[in-house]
């Protein structure tokens, strides 16, 4: 594979490189001036010492210039370019000092084209030579001129390999600058799909969000609406009929100030439900078992069907939303109890525990089949003819995370159970601790 030297050689050249190639033909022209005028050679020497130079150029253009790197020899190319262009450096200093000028240019060369220690290699080269020429060339070889030429090719290395780390560690930083930026920008772009996307999802979620309290609000109305409204029709139309088959007297009357007292009732809760306000039992009664007692003793006297409250464990205040669910339930159970069951006797226990309330309401009325849970509440003798009564028991207590069990059999009476977490009331834990302290 071609190297990442030769690929940014030859696929992006910049004004360095431009630079690295123009330069030495600029060296290489610079010293015959003063080696003409300094050293007075004759024409044979100066015929010699330009077709030296001419050499030289035709070597620099054909490596330098026109060659261009293929891999896998492009390393094997540029090693023999070196020797060469060393061979060639050699020569002309022999003919003229001058042309040390010409070395630097090998400082460049050794660390552009060659690769691991050989670059190294080339720069000590290149310094022996440079510092050859800086000592006037080439002469017998004596100790004191060994030690100079030694000394000064340790300091030109030793200056040329510095300045070359530190120009490798300020590419190479200024390279992971590039990236970063690189990064950087991807890292923008796809955040900014990210928040793109995720306005999407904000604003799918705002839609469902308000498709979800729509709905909910709409299952709260149909619930509200069922156990006031209609329960309260229900009841009216039931003592109205009753009222047409009862000869005037006293019977009648209290069945037509039934009707009446259904009708006030169902409007008061209608109001409240709109308002999203306590049923008003609750309202009248602050502890839960006295608002049952309260519902079941109206729904006895309308009915005329006895049913008893019975309360076990230690009452405490809950949470609104269970009493509300614990009524409701209470009152669903009895409308199916009057209208479907033709019940004789209604016994609701209501059961304090720790961690959970429990709700039971039984009658010993005709029964029936209970529908499965996850299919439309509609069976024979279920609640009302839409089939949403108990669809609407078991959406009211798992609101609260609570369940709900129906057992009935035909001919032995039905049991409604619920169960629900004992949430108290706020602030109804710490009255309890602080009495029982007391």
């Amino acid at each position: 594979m071609v190297s990442n030297r030769a690929r940014g050689f030859v696929a992006t050249e910049t004004w360095l490189d431009r630079l690295t190639r123009i330069t030495p033909f600029f060296l290489l022209a610079v010293p015959i001036l003063p080696y003409t005028l300094a050293q007075h050679p004759g024409g044979g020497d100066v015929g010699r010492t330009l077709a030296v130079v001419a050499a030289t150029v035709a070597w620099l253009t054909w490596f330098v210039v026109l060659l261009p790197p293929r891999a896998p020899r492009y390393r094997l190319q540029m090693s023999v370019y070196c020797v060469g262009f060393l061979a060639a450096s050699a020569v002309l200093i022999a003919r003229s000092p001058w042309f040390s000028f010409f070395c630097w240019i090998g400082f460049v060369h050794a660390f552009r084209y060659l690769t691991g220690g050989w670059r190294y290699a080339g720069v000590i080269a290149t310094a022996v030579l440079l510092s050859i020429g800086q000592t006037g060339g080439f002469h017998r070889l004596t100790v004191p001129l060994a030690a100079v030429v030694a000394a000064v090719t340790l300091l030109n290395a030793a200056v040329v390999i510095a300045f070359s780390y530190l120009g490798e560690k300020a590419a190479e930083q200024s390279t992971q600058r590039q990236q970063m930026n690189v990064d950087l920008a991807e890292a923008n772009r796809l955040l900014e799909e990210t928040m793109a996307e995720n306005a999407g999802l904000h604003a799918q979620l705002l839609s469902q969000a308000r498709e979800a309290g729509v709905l909910e609000e709409r299952q709260r109305m149909a619930r509200e609406i069922h156990d006031t409204l209609a329960q309260g029709l229900i009841g009216i139309i039931t003592q109205l009929e009753a009222v047409q088959q009862t000869a005037p007297g006293a019977a009648r009357e209290r069945r037509i100030d039934n009707a009446a007292q259904l009708a006030r009732g169902s409007l008061s809760e209608a109001r409240r439900s709109v308002q999203a306000m306590r049923p008003e039992a609750l309202a009248a009664n602050p502890r839960l078992p006295e608002a049952l007692a309260e519902v079941a003793g109206q729904w006895s006297a309308v009915n005329g069907v006895t049913a008893t409250v019975t309360t076990t464990g230690d009452p405490v205040g809950l949470h609104a939303e269970i009493e509300v669910t614990l009524l409701r339930v209470v009152q669903e159970a009895l409308a199916n109890a009057a209208k479907h069951a033709a019940a004789t006797r209604v016994g609701i226990t209501l059961s304090y525990m720790a961690d959970v309330v429990t709700l039971d309401v039984r009658d010993d009325g005709a029964g029936f089949r209970p529908p499965d849970p996850q299919s439309a509440d509609r069976a024979s003798g279920g609640a009302d003819s839409g089939g949403f009564g108990l669809t609407a028991m078991r959406q009211r207590v798992q609101r609260v995370a609570g369940t709900l069990a129906i057992e009935s059999e035909p001919g032995l009476g039905t049991a409604v159970s619920a169960s629900v977490p004992a949430i108290h009331r706020a602030g109804e834990a710490r009255r309890q601790k602080e009495t029982a302290s007391d």
